[in-house]
């Protein structure tokens, strides 16, 4: 397997200002998402306060994604195109999105419950998959494998039963937004490609209230559970450090 490059110290430097720009967008996004507002109205948002910060969007026009951010309701797993459809109160709704700042990508998502009354099952929903991430964070570090921050994961996410899509992997990101390696959320610990530092990774729990099973709509991007069941994703950009790692899309 081809492993993810080793970032320069200018490279870190340029995903640590793009994940800030990215961090930034996202807290923007969380803080207007009300009922009433669209997914389109959203995305023109990101697209503003993007070019205000001074990054670029990395979705947009990747394999010919029509947007600069995938906002995905309720029932929608990922890659879902905004349309006009309003936020309601009680919908789950993950903003995942990916910003290039002088050429380097970093790549990152949140979920949140529209209103101030989330059903005990979305929040259990939103809670885990959180908890999945915070819990991967914490392993990851130079000479660790990929298959212990999967394990961890799948962990966390079976300890609140939820769901785990397959399908859809954390991943190395940088010059590319998917690089090597995968870093699937299930997984047997001490197993996989070696992390090292100066490695950049995005790792994504991704997650359903019943059956992980998806299907693609005829768009040919938004995907959906099969079941019909609510999903949700959280994601950071990681940098690998000698003793752990910096988390370059946090607040």
């Amino acid at each position: 397997m081809k492993m993810l490059p080793i970032k320069t110290p200018t490279e870190i430097e340029h995903m640590r200002v793009g994940g800030q720009i990215l961090a930034s967008v996202l807290q923007v996004m969380k803080a207007q998402a009300k009922p009433g507002k669209t997914p389109k109205q959203m995305a023109v948002r990101a697209r503003e306060e993007l070019i205000k910060l001074g990054g670029e969007p990395a979705f947009l026009g990747f394999h010919g994604y029509p947007s600069v951010i995938c906002i995905s309701v309720n029932d929608q797993v990922q890659h879902s195109i905004p349309d006009n459809r309003p936020f309601k109160e009680g919908d789950v709704v993950n903003f995942d999105f990916g910003v290039r700042y002088k050429g380097m990508i970093t790549d990152g998502g949140i979920t949140v419950c529209i209103g101030d009354n989330p059903s005990a099952e979305s929040a259990r929903l939103i809670r885990g998959t959180e908890q999945a991430l915070k819990d991967a964070v914490q392993v990851v570090r130079h000479g660790c494998r990929v298959g212990d921050i999967s394990a961890v994961i799948e962990r966390t996410l079976r300890k609140h039963r939820l769901g785990i899509v397959r399908e859809l992997v954390g991943h190395g990101v940088g010059y590319e937004l998917h690089e090597e390696p995968e870093i699937p959320n299930y997984g047997r610990a001490g197993t996989g490609p070696v992390l090292r530092a100066g490695m950049t990774i995005a790792i994504e729990p991704i997650t359903t209230l019943g059956n992980p099973d998806i299907v693609e709509e005829k768009d040919g991007w938004t995907l959906r559970t099969r079941d019909g069941s609510w999903s949700a994703q959280f994601e950071h950009t990681l940098l690998v450090t000698p003793t752990g790692c910096e988390i370059l899309t946090k607040v």
